[in-house]
């Protein structure tokens, strides 16, 4: 099998780089809701962080939701998040980008919906995106660290949860019951983009329904700097990133019946999209997701069990890449998720979780040019998690026992000759963790996590053989590639006083047999060979965030007699990975970042004005391309409006203020395509969000 066209010529254009690599962090929680009164909590309930509920976390969880979700919002979730503390995004592109956590991406960061798994390519490859639209969003949740504890070795990174409601969990208040919703629009000049959403819920104490949907249209983005495209009908040179365009559309319908003691819900949702892949002027992608989802919680069903919690979905993934009009590679992954939790009565002041996680898909790239042979995956897990209170905080520990096999399926050429050869792995990974609260003060909490976790190799990884586009090589797998294993320590203090706050977490891991691509110096079909390979790793990093009252209650300059509000946001991350077989550093990882923003309010009035200054990143493999320094600045101004019964919040945001030209370091593009997919250059959104 030989290339197509287009691989020909962009071998011959660029320098291949490869990686395989995927940090991330939200605006804490603690930092966005009040302590307790009489007992300091500086986090706010999460669900992924915390399945016990607790209002204390252990493990460095945070949340974006509310006003801060709505004017950071990005078209990716890779976007969404990119400008808190510890995070950083794949940027395949304005309309492909994965959140990355403390220089961990793919399939050691998983990405879940409502806690159940998400079925697609995304962690296959830096082009194709998660089914997942920011704009039917309603909150989302992060847990930095390995989680794989409660969610398996791809969790190894940690976690980001995409809460949506499309199962309602809470009966409206009250018999009667009644109708709530939400209405997004807005358009921003960048990319000339035209986006909505409507989301109605209603029901009364008994059931509840929920029905939602949204549309984003894209153009192709402004940058600044002008750009060479050889799509037909484009200019041939304009101040855009060429084949940047998108289309997105798709929604939901759900329901819940409660019951005296738990509930039983229900959704089905779907995601279709139409995008440009940017590495190639002329290839775009069609993807199609369905996602049908099922849950229940049981209280009080006797003896030693709290509550038993279940949740099952079926996703169907599909998109196709086009050349031209002329349909190329197929991929499709077809899955299943099923998770029982049974939360024990405590043991004196003993408290946790016990479950199992069943996990199966089927995966197959159809087409010339797939690299990797059709797979199928199953999971089996037993997992528990304990917290111990004590007089000083709390303890916690768990364990996590895989059952893992993967198995790849003969496929033949036209030829008749084997083209990929069939193949079976059994895994047993194992996962372990110890973790600490102290309230060493009234305004003061110390935590500290150690664990030890075990992933087993993916597919693509054990049986891969073929030209990959989105890093402009041949890779090879390796079926031969045992356990990924890490031992990983976190220290973390958080102090809290009215409404100044500070948090800051140092964290290290050390990987054995950390899977990653590594050229072996041959070219096979004029491409590059990268071969994935099990070295040592090792990674270490710094998160800080902070808010400083400035004007208003408890303000340093003390109260306003207009009742104005001044804080300034301060954040900051900082992380160095290691190939220590090599000495040499690994690729695609964030440089050192520093930001702050200045949030003013008074009244129905709103305004803030910000910074992101990312460092120069010199520490790269070695033939690989630096990126240089740049600061990125924001603006936003709000206004909330009562209608009737509708709260309207009107907002008006400007990115990349100064439209100052930037590459990103965490992006193979700035490897392959150099200098064809910077950062988007200057973009004002403006829109409103009408709440009923």
């Amino acid at each position: 099998m030989f290339p197509s066209r287009r691989f020909r010529v962009r071998a011959i254009r660029r320098a291949a780089f490869l990686c395989a690599l995927g940090a991330m962090s939200a605006t804490p929680a603690w930092a966005q809701s009040p302590a307790a009164a009489d007992v300091p909590s500086l986090s706010e309930v999460t669900v992924t962080g915390n399945p016990l509920g607790e209002a204390q976390t252990v493990a460095p969880a945070s949340v974006l939701s509310g006003e801060n979700l709505l004017l950071e919002r990005g078209s990716t979730l890779g976007e969404t998040l990119a400008e808190q503390p510890g995070v950083a995004s794949s940027y395949f592109g304005p309309n492909v980008g994965r959140p990355s956590i403390r220089g961990l991406d793919g399939d050691r960061v998983r990405i879940l919906q409502n806690s159940g798994a998400s079925i697609d390519a995304s962690s296959l490859s830096y082009d194709h995106n998660t089914p997942i639209d920011p704009l039917a969003v309603e909150r989302i949740e992060v847990l930095r660290g390995p989680a794989a504890l409660l969610y398996g070795g791809s969790a190894q990174g940690g976690v980001v949860n995409v809460i949506d409601n499309r199962i309602p969990r809470q009966p409206v208040a009250g018999p009667e019951g009644g109708v709530t919703g939400r209405a997004d629009a807005s358009y921003a000049s960048g990319s000339r983009e035209k986006s909505g959403a409507v989301l109605l819920e209603g029901g009364n104490d008994r059931y509840a329904l929920h029905v939602d949907a949204f549309s984003r249209d894209a153009g192709d983005t402004a940058v600044p700097i002008t750009l060479e495209c050889a799509r037909p009908g484009s200019p041939a040179e304009a101040r855009r990133i060429c084949n940047s365009a998108n289309r997105a559309w798709g929604g939901a319908v759900g329901g819940t019946v409660f019951f005296d003691r738990g509930y039983l819900g229900a959704s089905v949702a779907g995601y279709r999209s139409s995008y440009g892949t940017v590495a190639e002027d002329e290839v775009t992608i069609g993807m199609r997701s369905t996602r049908a989802a099922l849950e229940g919680l049981w209280r009080n069903p006797g003896g030693l069990i709290e509550s038993v919690k279940g949740q099952f979905s079926h996703g169907d993934y599909r998109h196709t890449e086009y050349e031209g009009d002329e349909a190329g590679t197929v991929f499709k992954n077809r899955g299943s998720d099923l998770r029982l939790e049974a939360r024990h009565r405590a043991f004196g002041n003993l408290r946790g979780v016990w479950g199992v996680q069943w996990e199966g898909t089927r995966f197959a790239a159809l087409g010339d040019e797939a690299f990797i042979p059709p797979s199928t995956t199953r999971a089996l897990a037993l997992f528990a998690h304990e917290e111990l209170a004590t007089g000083w905080g709390k303890l916690t520990f768990g364990a996590r026992a895989e059952q893992v096999r993967v198995r790849s399926t003969a496929v033949l050429d036209d030829a008749g000759d084997e083209r990929f050869a069939a193949g079976s792995r059994r895994f047993t990974p194992g996962s372990a963790a110890l973790g600490a609260l102290v309230n060493v003060a009234p305004d003061w909490q110390l935590t500290g996590n150690l664990s030890y976790t075990q992933r087993a190799p993916k597919d693509y990884e054990l049986f891969a053989d073929g030209p990959h586009v989105a890093t402009a090589a041949w890779e090879v797998g390796d079926p031969t590639l045992g356990l990924e294993k890490s031992a990983s320590i976190d220290l973390g203090a958080q102090w809290k006083r009215g409404p100044h706050r500070f948090a800051v977490t140092a964290f290290a891991s050390r990987y054995g047999n950390y899977i990653g691509l590594a050229p072996t110096g041959r070219t096979v079909d004029d491409l590059p060979e990268y071969a994935y390979t099990g070295v040592k790793a090792r990674f270490a990093g710094l998160e800080a965030s902070g808010t400083v009252r400035l004007l208003g209650a408890q303000g340093v300059a003390g109260d306003s007699a207009g009742g104005s509000v001044l804080d300034l946001d301060l954040r900051g991350d900082l992380v160095r990975a290691t190939n220590t077989s090599t000495g040499q550093p690994l690729p695609l990882i964030a440089p050192a970042r520093v930001g702050a923003t200045l949030r003013w309010s008074q009244g129905p009035w709103g305004a803030r004005i910000g910074f992101d200054h990312a460092m120069a990143q010199r520490r790269v493999p070695e033939g690989s391309r630096a990126t240089g320094a740049y600061t990125l600045w924001n603006a936003a101004l709000t206004y909330r409006q009562k209608v009737g019964r509708a709260q309207l919040q009107w907002y008006a945001r400007v990115d990349n203020l100064s439209n100052r030209l930037a590459y990103s370091a965490t992006s193979i593009l700035t490897q392959t395509v150099f200098p064809n997919a910077p950062l988007p250059g200057r973009s004002v959104r403006v829109g409103v969000q009408a709440t009923f």
